[in-house]
């Protein structure tokens, strides 16, 4: 079979693989419809290998090169003994953090932060962008008929971002900041929206501020010609919004939610830095501020996500910018991490 498989930094192939073969008790052999392309995924295309093992992981034994993809859906084509909750032709979306279940974090329900923690496409014999994987039965949720197959590979973007709207508490009402209208931050204007509240979107790249404003969640700001923080206070009785999700991973976006928030207000730190970002706790401390961070998202989130995007309330497709086939896949990683690059999310088919 065919999958796109890291080997090292920018070396990144469409390779034939060995078939995944039997399948073993517990698990599901798919085919993947779709699989989104993943910040993650980009760090490690640009840097890697980074969460990709280069020695046997802990917990799966697996180790680069490593097929890519953690962000799919796809159909069952055969379970393994003593499966129960999905059948063969059922379409599904995967969730794709593995965890020990035994460790101190696991143990209280936590196992998004498990201390062994693996995940399908990084760090596991299976990834997303291929023509087969076999995966754990109890990570995968049936997709209804509601929800087609490109919206079941963006529950786990989606989740990502709801827990990060979570955390910051947002509450029907709320004037809220998002920084960073990347995937996660048009996911979270979404989702932040879905809920009842009133969204700003903070976002200097042109293409994706004007994605953004094709969202039409709220109104978008330029950062490079207006001082946001300022705007927002004097358009919000003075005090600034009630939450702010940073979605982008920058050190001037950060600032900019702490400026923008309100005395007792929230910020969850969504976006992944790549290098420390100075802040002023004083901040913290004379307006009682919040700031929180995110990981992941609770693992047990998916019929959630799920349920709310075949009722309509987040409507997850509408950040996908591209669809590719398997063999471009190295076109459309460049195309995302480059800086003048005019794509938001790219959904590659893995079929």
């Amino acid at each position: 079979m065919r999958a796109a498989v890291f080997h090292a930094a920018h070396d990144l192939r469409v390779d034939t693989v060995s078939d995944p073969g039997e399948v073993g008790p517990g698990q599901v052999l798919l085919k993947p419809f779709w699989c989104g392309v993943c910040g993650t995924d980009l760090h490690e295309y640009a840097m890697g290998p980074i969460v990709i093992p280069s020695t046997p992981h802990a917990l799966t034994g697996a180790t680069a090169p490593q097929i890519l993809g953690h962000e799919f859906s796809g159909e069952v084509l055969e379970v393994g003994a003593g499966v129960t909750n999905v059948k063969a032709g059922d379409r599904v979306s995967v969730m794709p953090l593995l965890f020990c279940g035994q460790c101190y974090y696991c143990r209280r329900g936590l196992n998004h932060l498990c201390q062994r923690m693996a995940a399908i496409g990084l760090s596991y014999a299976w990834g997303g962008i291929a023509e087969l994987a076999v995966v754990p039965a109890d990570h995968v949720s049936v997709l209804p008929d509601s929800v087609d197959d490109v919206q079941g590979a963006l529950i786990e973007p989606g989740a990502v971002a709801a827990y990060g709207v979570d955390t910051a508490g947002v509450r029907p009402g709320d004037n809220v900041l998002i920084t960073g209208a990347g995937p996660i931050g048009a996911l979270a204007a979404l989702y932040a929206s879905s809920i009842g509240a009133n969204v700003f979107i903070s976002e200097v790249n042109p293409f994706r501020a004007e994605f953004a404003r094709g969202l039409d969640v709220g109104e978008v700001l330029d950062p490079s010609s207006i001082d946001v923080p300022a705007y927002l206070k004097d358009s919000l009785e003075g005090v600034g919004v009630d939450a702010a999700v940073e979605c982008s991973g920058n050190e001037r976006a950060l600032q900019a939610a702490l400026a923008s928030v309100r005395s007792a207000g929230r910020i969850a730190q969504t976006g992944l830095h790549t290098r420390p970002a100075a802040i002023d706790p004083m901040v913290l401390s004379e307006h009682d501020i919040t700031l929180a961070g995110t990981w992941c998202y609770p693992v047990t989130d998916w019929p959630r996500i799920i349920d709310l995007v075949a009722r309509g309330l987040y409507p997850v497709e509408k950040v996908v910018s591209t669809q590719i086939p398997l063999d471009d896949v190295v076109a459309g990683f460049d195309t995302l991490f480059s800086p003048s690059g005019d794509q938001l999310k790219v959904l590659i088919r893995a079929y």
